[in-house]
């Protein structure tokens, strides 16, 4: 209801990254809407101010073979670790992190955060025949 008001309605919900995606509005719109969702509903914008991002990840370790590193333990850790900034600017402009499990990068840490971390393999990759 509140981006039919204020927006055009439309959104595009991006899967690998779970970024929801608010399009068509205009600048003047922008301000009432955030009032609206903060004051009226209660919500926490949290990262979308112009400071720290929330970081991501892949599902890594718990769902994917190829992950290589843990990136919800990472991810968790560096979250708590930055808790205040992402509320409370710190930084001075935005800035993301996103972690990669392993090199096929389903969350496109590389295109889409200004520090990836990525899950690579140690040594040549060898196969268990037994």
């Amino acid at each position: 209801d509140l981006w039919q008001k204020y927006g055009s309605g439309m959104t595009n919900m991006h899967g690998s990254t779970g970024d929801l995606v608010l399009l068509g509005t205009t600048t003047p719109n922008l301000e009432p809407l955030f009032y609206e969702l903060t004051h009226d509903l209660n919500q926490d914008l949290g990262g979308s101010g112009s400071n720290l991002r929330t970081p991501s990840c892949c599902l890594g370790k718990s769902r994917c073979e190829w992950s290589c590193i843990d990136t919800q333990a990472l991810c968790h850790s560096l979250t708590m670790r930055y808790q205040d900034e992402i509320h409370r600017p710190a930084f001075p402009y935005k800035f993301k992190f996103k972690f990669s499990g392993c090199p096929n990068d389903c969350v496109a840490s590389i295109a889409r955060s200004d520090l990836s971390v990525i899950g690579t393999w140690r040594d040549d990759i060898r196969i268990d025949q037994a």
